[in-house]
C-alpha cells in the first residue's frame, strides 16, 4: 500500500509538474498579449495626455518667463511702447509670441518633463490589478488630471482635437518663423546696438489677453485716418498669421527685392547748396522783373528731382550743440562772402578751419544778448513779438499789410532799422512813409528808443485789439478786406492790399491771448469746442489731449530709449506731418527745436501749433522744401508717405528727404507695412543704415540713419543750370 501510495504520489507529482509548465506558458502568453493590448490601447491616450500636459506646461512656462522678464527688466520691456500698455512689443519679432529660439528651448524642456511624467505614470499602471480595463483607467486618470487643472472632465475625443490643434499651431509657427528668416518684409526688427538688443527681444513676452485688456483701456485712436501703430486687438486668428497673408507678404517682398534704384548725383549750378524751388534758373530767366525780389520766390520745377545733392568736399560731422552756436566747420558751408561783407559787424568770421560767430550783427555789433535785454527793458517782455530789420520801400505797403495779417490782435512789431535812428535823406523818407502807413492801419507807436551801447534805435508798434479804429477812419485806405477774403489762406496766394478785420467774438481764434508758457503748450486752446470734430474723429478738445498724451508716451517710452539715436547730437528736428504738434510738444524738455510742417492737403491745424507757442509752416511734399541742404538732424514722418504717394513720385520725396537731412542724421517713419517695406528697400539702395524695422497688423515703424554715400553717375538738371 505504501508503495502504491508512493507510486500514486510520484505519478501525481509528475502530472502536476506538466500542468504547471503549461499554466506558466499560458500565463506568460496571456501576459504578453495583455502587455501588447495595454501598449497598443494606450498609445493614443498617452500621446494625448502628453500633449495636454505639454500645453499645460507651456502656459505655465510662458507665464513664468513673462513674470521673470517683468521683474528683472521692466523698463526694457516697455522701451518701444507707444501708448501706456499698448506697445510693449514695439521692437520684437512676431506678434505676442516668444521668439523662435525661446520656443525651441521651451519645447525641449516641456518634452523632457512630459517624458518623465509619462514614465512615472506607466510604472504606476503596471502595479494595478490585471483585471482593470487599461483604456478606462487612462481616461479616468486623464480626466482626474484635467479636473485638477481646469475643473472640467475631458474625453478622449476632445484631447485628440486639442492635439490636432496643437500640431496645426506648431506648423503655423514654423512657417511664420521660416518666413521671418528669409524675408525683410514680414514682421521683424533690426536693432544693431548690442547694448539693447537682448532687452528688445525680451520685451515681446506679453500675454495676448493682457494686450487686449490694455487696448480697451488705453487705446487712443480707435479709428480714423491715422491708425495707431501696434494697438493690440483680438482677431479671429488670434496671434497667428494666415497663409494668405504670409504668401502675400512674401510676394511683395520678392517684388520689392527685384526693384533696382539707379540713383545719380544732381549736376546743377548750385552744387551742394541746391534748393530746387529757388535755384530754378529757367523760371527766373522768364521773370519780367526782379526789383521786388521775385527771383527769391518759389519757382518749383514741373517734376521734382529724383537725383541726390552732392556733399561739399571735406564735409565733416556737425559740431554738437551748444558749441555749434559759436563755430561750425568751414568746409561744411564753404562760403566766405558773408564774412567778407559783414565781418566788421561781427556776424561771421573765418577762423582757421572754422566759421565763427562772435554774436554780432547789423543792429547788435556788441552781441545779440545785450540787444534782447534792451528790447525787454522797453517792453517788459520780448515774447509774442515780431522782429524785422527790413526797409519798406514798396509804396503799396503790401509787406506791412501781410505782417498785419499774421500778427495777433494786440501783438507787437519791433522794427530795428536805420530809418528809426539815422537822419540821412533816404532814411528820413522811409521813416515818413512808415509813419503814414502804420497810422492808416491803426498801429500804435508804443515806444521809440536808441541803444547807446550798440548805437541803434528800435521802434515798437502794437496792433489794435478791436475794429473801432478801422471803422472810424476818414478814408477807407487801405480798404478793409471783403468778407469772402479768407485771412487763413496762405499757400501760393497773392498778397492783397487790404486790412483783415480783427476777430471780436470771445469764442473766435485771435480774440484772446493764449495762456503763458509753458501752460499754453499742453492746455487746450480756448477756441476749440466740443462741437468741432478732431482729425481722429473725437471732439476737438479730446482729440487734442489724446494726441499729446499719445506722443508723450511714444517719445518717452520708445523714441528716446530704443531707437539707438544719440539725442545729444540732435538739434534741428522736423515733423513732416505734425497735425497738432504733439510730437514737438513731447520734446519740450530736450535742448532742440522742431519745425512743424502741416501738409496743404491735410487738416489746417497750423493755428493750433502757433497757439501752443510752437513754430510751423505749410508745405506740399510733392514739391521741394525751401531750405538749405543738410539742414536737419532728424526727420519724423507719421503716415505721410502713404498719403503723398497717391499724388506724387515717392522716389522724389525720398530724394528730398536725403537733401534736407544731414549725413548721419536719422529718419523715423510710421506708416503702412507696404510703405515701410518700399522705403526700407529704397533707403538701403542709398546705403542708409537700417537701425530698426517693425511691423504688425498692417502698421510699421522704421528708423534709419543717413550715410555719406553718393553715387558716381550724374544727372544734369537743365532748369537748374545758370
Amino acid at each position: 500500500m505504501a508503495l502504491g501510495k508512493y507510486s500514486r504520489v510520484d505519478g501525481r507529482r509528475s502530472s502536476s509538474g506538466y500542468c504547471s509548465t503549461v499554466t506558466i506558458v499560458v500565463f506568460v502568453a496571456l501576459c504578453l498579449i495583455g502587455v501588447w493590448m495595454m501598449t497598443s490601447s494606450s498609445v493614443v491616450p498617452e500621446r494625448n495626455e502628453e500633449v495636454a500636459q505639454e500645453s499645460k506646461n507651456e502656459v505655465k512656462e510662458q507665464s513664468e518667463v513673462r513674470e521673470q522678464v517683468s521683474e528683472t527688466d521692466n523698463s526694457n520691456a516697455r522701451q518701444f511702447e507707444d501708448n501706456p500698455g499698448d506697445l510693449p512689443e514695439d521692437a520684437t519679432k512676431g506678434d505676442s509670441n516668444v521668439n523662435s529660439e525661446d520656443n525651441s528651448n521651451l519645447v525641449e524642456k516641456q518634452e523632457e518633463k512630459s517624458s518623465e511624467e509619462t514614465k512615472t505614470e506607466d510604472e504606476g499602471k503596471k502595479t494595478e490589478d490585471e483585471g482593470t480595463n487599461t483604456e478606462n483607467s487612462e481616461v479616468n486618470s486623464e480626466a482626474t488630471e484635467n479636473n485638477k487643472d481646469s475643473g472640467e472632465t475631458s474625453t478622449k475625443e476632445s484631447v485628440s482635437d486639442e492635439s490636432e490643434k496643437k500640431d496645426e499651431s506648431d506648423e503655423s509657427e514654423k512657417k511664420s518663423s521660416n518666413s521671418d528668416e528669409t524675408t525683410d518684409s514680414n514682421i521683424e526688427e533690426k536693432v544693431e546696438q548690442s547694448d539693447n538688443k537682448e532687452s528688445d527681444e525680451n520685451s515681446s513676452e506679453k500675454n495676448t489677453d493682457d494686450n487686449a485688456k490694455d487696448q480697451s483701456s488705453n487705446e487712443v485712436y480707435p479709428s480714423g485716418a491715422q491708425s495707431e501703430l501696434l494697438n493690440e486687438s483680438t482677431t479671429q486668428t488670434g496671434s497667428f498669421s494666415t497663409q494668405a497673408a504670409e504668401s502675400k507678404n512674401e510676394k511683395e517682398s520678392q517684388e520689392s527685392s527685384k526693384t533696382e534704384y539707379n540713383w545719380k548725383v544732381c549736376n546743377v549750378t548750385a552744387g551742394p547748396d541746391f534748393i530746387p524751388c529757388l535755384d530754378n534758373w529757367k523760371a527766373i530767366r522768364s521773370l519780367h522783373s526782379t526789383k521786388h525780389y521775385e527771383h527769391r520766390e518759389r519757382h518749383c520745377p514741373e517734376e521734382p528731382p529724383t537725383c541726390l545733392v552732392s556733399l561739399p568736399e571735406g564735409y565733416k560731422r556737425s559740431i554738437e550743440w551748444p558749441k555749434s552756436r559759436e563755430k561750425i566747420w568751414y568746409y561744411n558751408v564753404p562760403h566766405t562772402k558773408l564774412a567778407e561783407v559783414k565781418g566788421h559787424q561781427n556776424w561771421v568770421k573765418v577762423t582757421g578751419e572754422y566759421l565763427t560767430f562772435p554774436g554780432g550783427g547789423t543792429q547788435f555789433k556788441h552781441g545779440a544778448l545785450h540787444y534782447i535785454d534792451f528790447i525787454q527793458e522797453l517792453m517788459g517782455s520780448s515774447s509774442q513779438i515780431a522782429v524785422a530789420g527790413m526797409r519798406f520801400t514798396w509804396s503799396s505797403g503790401k509787406l506791412l499789410l501781410e505782417l498785419n495779417r499774421v500778427l495777433r490782435p494786440g501783438g507787437y512789431f519791433v522794427w530795428s532799422a536805420t530809418p528809426v535812428y539815422q537822419k540821412l535823406s533816404e532814411d528820413v523818407e522811409i521813416w515818413n512813409e512808415m509813419k503814414a502807413l502804420t497810422k492808416k492801419i491803426c498801429w500804435e507807436l508804443v515806444s521809440i528808443s536808441k541803444d547807446l551801447v550798440n548805437g541803434v534805435g528800435v521802434a515798437i508798434y502794437k496792433k489794435p485789439l478791436s475794429n473801432e479804429c478801422y471803422e472810424g477812419r476818414s478814408k477807407n485806405e487801405p480798404p478793409l478786406c471783403q468778407d469772402s477774403d479768407d485771412p487763413n489762406a496762405a499757400w501760393y496766394i497773392k498778397l492783397q492790399a487790404c486790412i483783415h478785420k480783427v476777430p471780436v467774438s470771445s469764442s473766435e481764434r485771435g480774440s484772446q491771448w493764449p495762456e503763458k508758457w509753458p501752460a499754453r503748450l499742453t492746455n487746450v486752446p480756448y477756441w476749440l469746442s466740443s462741437s468741432q470734430v478732431g482729425v481722429y474723429g473725437k471732439p476737438a478738445p479730446e482729440d487734442f489731449t489724446a494726441d499729446y498724451k499719445h506722443w508723450k508716451s511714444v517719445v518717452s517710452n520708445s523714441y528716446l530709449k530704443g531707437m539707438g539715436i544719440q539725442w545729444s547730437n540732435v538739434r534741428n528736428v522736423m515733423d513732416m506731418n505734425s497735425i497738432y504738434g504733439g510730437f514737438a510738444a513731447a520734446l519740450k524738455d530736450l535742448n532742440i527745436w522742431v519745425m512743424n510742417v502741416v501738409s496743404i492737403d491735410s487738416a489746417d491745424t497750423l493755428p493750433i501749433i502757433f497757439e501752443r507757442g510752437l513754430f510751423g509752416i505749410y508745405h506740399d511734399w510733392c514739391e521741394s522744401f525751401s531750405t538749405y541742404p543738410r539742414t536737419y538732424d532728424l526727420l519724423h514722418a507719421d503716415h505721410l508717405f502713404s498719403k503723398v504717394k497717391k499724388r506724387c513720385n515717392l522716389a522724389a520725396i525720398v530724394a528730398e528727404v536725403d537733401r534736407i537731412l544731414r549725413p548721419e542724421g536719422n529718419l523715423i517713419v510710421r506708416d503702412t507695412v507696404e510703405i515701410i517695406n518700399e522705403l526700407e528697400s529704397m533707403l538701403k539702395s542709398m546705403q542708409w543704415e537700417v537701425r530698426l524695422t517693425y511691423s504688425k497688423d498692417k502698421e510699421g515703424l522704421l528708423c534709419v540713419q543717413k550715410s555719406k554715400w553718393r553715387p558716381k553717375e550724374t544727372e544734369t538738371l537743365k532748369y537748374a543750370i545758370a
